[in-house]
Order: C-alpha cells, then structure tokens, then sequence
C-alpha cells in the first residue's frame, strides 16, 4: 500500500476520492431500491440470514485482529486484515440485498422492553451502515495513497463505527431469528 519514497500521493487521492462521494451515495440508494424489489418466482434465500450474520461477525472479528496488528507494528499483516473485512462487508451486502429481494421482510415478534432494545439497535445499526460507508473508504483511501497520518486520524473513527455495525448486525440477527418463518 505505501509508496516507495513515503510520500502522499495526491493526485491517486484525487481519483479517488471522486469514487468515495460517488460510492457513498450510489451503495445506500441502490441497496434501499433494491430492497423493495422482490423477484417473483424464485425460490426465497431463507438460509441466508445465518450466513450473513456470521460474515458479520467474521467482520468484527477481523477488525479486532486487524486493530491488535498495528498496534503491535505489523502492517502488512494489517492491510491484509482490512482488505478481508472489505471483503467480508461486500460479501455481506450481497447476501443482505439477495435474501431482501427473494424473501418477505420479518417482523420482530417481541414484546416489552425487548422489544424497545430490539428497534433501537436496529435503527442505529441501519444509520450507522449507512454512515461508515464513506468512512470505510476514505480510510482505505488515505492508506493506499500513503497517507499514513490522515489515515490514523480518521481510522480511529472509522475502526468503533465499523465495528459497531459489524456487531449491531449479529445482535439483530439473534434477537430477530426466532421469527423466520422456514
């Protein structure tokens, strides 16, 4: 990812970060148009919410390993770590988006405070989704054009938000699992 004499690449940055706003934007709006497709005539992707679930925590898991290798100076081990919880995250995504437009949306079936808790990790889970996209770019961004210092910086950000949605998308998974209908 660096460049051999350790300098900014500016004008990569430049490129990039073109793609960054287009992304932010074109990923949370084609994931909300696709969700209210439905394909008719297809079987429903009911067995994919487990598997997305676990590429969730397979993500933070990752995120973890890949916090514990900087901080212990083992870059190349980092970058690794990252570009598998990009990987991970768009592997997510796809099943997410194909289970929506194969399967009716569930509905959560508690009552009471659970029922309280539920919504609001949903509901932060869903804006901070749609939050850290822009993060997680502009993060990998700032790495791949060796902009180690900026990158730092907005990786401390990025890192909490990342893992937060990483884990938010588990727990919602479990709370919600014992209302699919199979």
């Amino acid at each position: 990812m660096n460049n051999q004499d350790n300098s900014v690449d500016t004008q990569k940055a430049a490129k990039y970060n073109k793609w960054v706003v287009v992304l932010s934007v074109v990923i949370p709006i084609a994931v909300a148009i696709l969700f209210g497709v439905k394909i008719p005539n297809v079987e429903p992707l009911t067995f994919l919410p487990p598997i997305y679930a676990t590429t969730n925590a397979f993500t933070a898991f990752v995120l973890v390993l890949a916090f514990n290798a900087i901080k212990n100076g083992k870059v190349k081990r980092h970058e690794s770590l990252m570009k598998l919880a990009i990987a991970l995250s768009v592997v997510f995504l796809v099943l997410y988006v194909a289970y929506h437009m194969t399967s009716d949306s569930t509905k959560f079936g508690g009552e009471g405070v659970i029922k309280y808790v539920y919504y609001f990790i949903l509901i932060t889970h869903i804006i901070m989704s749609i939050i850290v996209i822009p993060f997680v770019l502009i993060t990998y961004v700032r790495a791949i054009t060796n902009d180690i210092e900026r990158h730092r910086k907005i990786a401390r950000i990025t890192f909490p938000l990342w893992l937060y949605v990483a884990i938010t998308g588990v727990v919602v998974y479990i709370l919600i699992s014992p209302y699919y209908i199979f």
